[in-house]
């Protein structure tokens, strides 16, 4: 089994890094090579077994992952797992741990390299683009996590 993890701690309250990282209409913002939702107007991400299938242009080409919701435990852990043709199927964890700063931000994906040759391009290249992602997806959140407006006291 291989493991990537990656986390940055981002000065804003655990909700509401939590709500916002987890509400679909802002992965846009943060989701490396993200394209669209297919009818997310239709689609629901807030129990076990509800599914999502998110259009990404990935090595040039648009592909599709099916995305299903194993987890969610408001505001501490979100778990999933994605499908993709061509890919082996991997388990995502997202962990929000507090912290004196705001929040602990904890990216984790694992998945099983398939038998053969192939796993050798899992090892090496799907596991050097997944470790790009989550670490793009940081570096775009501290852009763009909304941080709390301090107010003056004069």
């Amino acid at each position: 089994m291989v493991r990537i993890e990656k986390s940055s701690t981002f000065p804003v309250d655990r909700e509401v890094g939590f709500d916002y990282i987890t509400d679909p209409m802002n992965w846009p913002e943060f989701w490396p090579d993200f394209v669209d939702i297919p009818d997310l107007d239709l689609t629901r991400w807030e129990k076990p077994g509800d599914t999502m299938l998110l259009r990404m242009r990935l090595a040039g080409r648009l592909t599709e992952l099916q995305m299903t919701l194993d987890r969610l435990s408001r505001p501490a852990l979100v778990h999933y797992h994605t499908a993709q043709r061509g890919m082996p199927e991997t388990s995502h964890e997202r962990h929000f741990e507090p912290s004196a700063e705001g929040f602990r931000y904890r990216l984790v994906i694992s998945f099983a390299p398939r038998a053969g040759l192939i796993g050798l391009v899992d090892r090496t290249l799907f596991r050097y683009a997944a470790t790009r992602a989550l670490r793009r997806t940081l570096d775009n959140l501290a852009r763009k996590l909304p941080v709390p407006q301090t107010r003056d006291t004069a």
